[in-house]
């Protein structure tokens, strides 16, 4: 897939005439949304929306690290943390038990690569560990979005995504896991069949990526 779209599209943040179209589309989509200033807003919003001792996990997310909402979730002890639990099972011998715990929080708190101004939700995932959670599984989603996020249409998120995000995620995993990332699995929500389950916090600024 070869961009046509000018690449500061994906980098700055979508004025908020934007946003607001975005959030009525989604809003029509049955997703709950808000728009907040900025990460510390949603940071104290994500506490505001999870109860004390909720099972939760979190999907890898350069948004959720930057805002510290990571760390609040996986570090506080005022949560059951999927990923703290699962870090000390046995990968062998563990791994359908710890994909259950994955697939069904009572939470599952993440971001998404693209919005679109339709109402569509657009992440992409090389394992696919946040996606069972996402479409369903979990209880309750929340999604954190930067909004530089927000893009027009399907097809220019399915472009930021190839384009904009996969070079950059690639470039982490190497720093991080020596081995490079892949657009092996990818989810599109047009919709959320059970009001009140999903909730989209849009911010008026860029984070992640």
């Amino acid at each position: 897939m070869t961009s046509t779209v000018p690449p500061t599209l994906f980098t700055e943040p979508a004025p908020d005439e934007r946003l607001k179209r975005a959030a009525t589309a989604l809003e029509e989509a049955n997703f709950g949304v808000e728009i907040l200033d900025d990460a510390a807003g949603a940071r104290a919003r994500v506490e505001h929306l999870i109860p004390e001792g909720a099972t939760v996990f979190t999907g890898a997310s350069e948004t959720l690290r930057l805002s510290g909402i990571d760390e609040d979730i996986n570090g506080s002890g005022r949560y059951e943390s999927v990923k703290a639990r699962s870090s000390s099972m046995d990968r062998a011998t563990q791994v359908a038990e710890i994909w259950r715990m994955i697939a069904c929080p009572d939470v599952i708190v993440g971001s998404v690569h693209a919005v679109t101004e339709t109402g569509s939700l657009v992440t992409a995932s090389a394992s696919g560990s946040q996606l069972p959670g996402y479409a369903g599984a979990a209880a309750r989603a929340i999604w954190v979005v930067g909004a530089q996020k927000v893009v027009p249409d399907l097809s220019t998120a399915l472009s930021r995504v190839e384009n904009h995000c996969l070079p950059l995620e690639n470039e982490r995993a190497m720093q991080a896991y020596g081995v490079p990332s892949a657009l092996n699995r990818m989810l599109i929500l047009n919709a959320e069949p059970h009001p009140g389950r999903g909730t989209v916090l849009l911010l008026r600024e860029a984070i992640g990526f």
